[in-house]
């Protein structure tokens, strides 16, 4: 019997080495993401207060002049800017971030895989701040404008910071998720989850459910709603186009193999 124990015993250590080797180096990752977050913190605190002025400008440009916000909990001028800058820094080490996952997964991959990895990875961290910048210099003007002159003439807007800080963030993050589309609905397609022809045939529910999602994600109005609802459709018909052109060229190199 011991020499049966004996001789299970390395095989159980060989199978669990790969998998602590994985785990050590899961950590390691996630150690240097955590730093670099932090080494990006620490650098942009001092601006703190200007940072939160520069995402507080869409609302103030359309403020009686003089106006400003208030604080109506006693630690909100301390931790509205710096929940804003934590966040400022996660958002600007997102490439680096994304890239130790990459590391970490990039082994375990085939170079058929990986050679299109790299595209879609470097696409989705674009389209992720294009969603955000476009949340900032097109949907927050149009939005706050709105909300501003809606308002009865005897009612003075005075924003608490903090809401405003969440507001804001609600937005950045459903418009930077929401120009993901073209790249979920590639993956689809390349995936063989579901077909180009499929998806076209369902123009009428992603329509329908672009708006859903608009109503959901943004506040209750229709400017907000359409300003979400409307890229997301758009996007979703560059994830199709994208899906064809892929397709064909899967259909022309086909051939060629076949002709070879």
């Amino acid at each position: 019997m011991s020499m049966s124990g004996d001789s299970q015993e390395p095989h159980k250590d060989q199978s669990q080495a790969p998998l602590i080797e994985h785990l050590i180096e899961l950590r390691s990752r996630l150690m240097k993401a955590v730093v670099v977050v932090l080494v990006v913190f620490l650098g942009l605190y001092a601006f703190a207060n200007d940072i939160y002025s520069f995402v507080a400008e869409p609302l103030m440009a359309l403020l009686p002049e003089g106006s400003q916000m208030i604080a109506t909990e006693v630690a909100s001028p301390f931790l509205a800017p710096f929940k804003l800058t934590l966040v400022v820094a996660v958002f600007i080490a997102i490439p680096f971030v994304l890239h130790q996952a990459w590391a970490f997964v990039a082994p375990g991959l085939y170079d058929n895989e990986k050679a299109l990895a790299i595209p879609i990875l470097v696409s989705s961290i674009a389209l992720f701040y294009a969603g955000a910048a476009f949340a900032y210099y097109v949907v927050f003007p149009l939005l706050f404008e709105f909300f501003t002159q809606t308002g009865p003439e005897n009612v003075a807007v005075m924003t608490d910071i903090n809401q405003y800080l969440n507001f804001v963030l609600k937005l950045f993050f459903a418009f930077g998720v929401a120009f993901e589309i073209p790249i979920a609905t590639f993956l689809l397609i390349l995936s063989g989850a579901t077909t180009v022809e499929s998806l076209s045939k369902k123009r009428p529910y992603v329509i329908l459910g672009c708006f859903v999602v608009g109503m959901l994600l943004t506040p209750p109005d229709v400017i907000s709603q359409s300003l979400l609802a409307i890229p997301m459709y758009l996007l979703y018909e560059v994830g199709l186009l994208f899906g064809r052109l892929v397709r064909r060229k899967a259909k022309a190199d086909d051939a060629e193999e076949q002709e070879t």
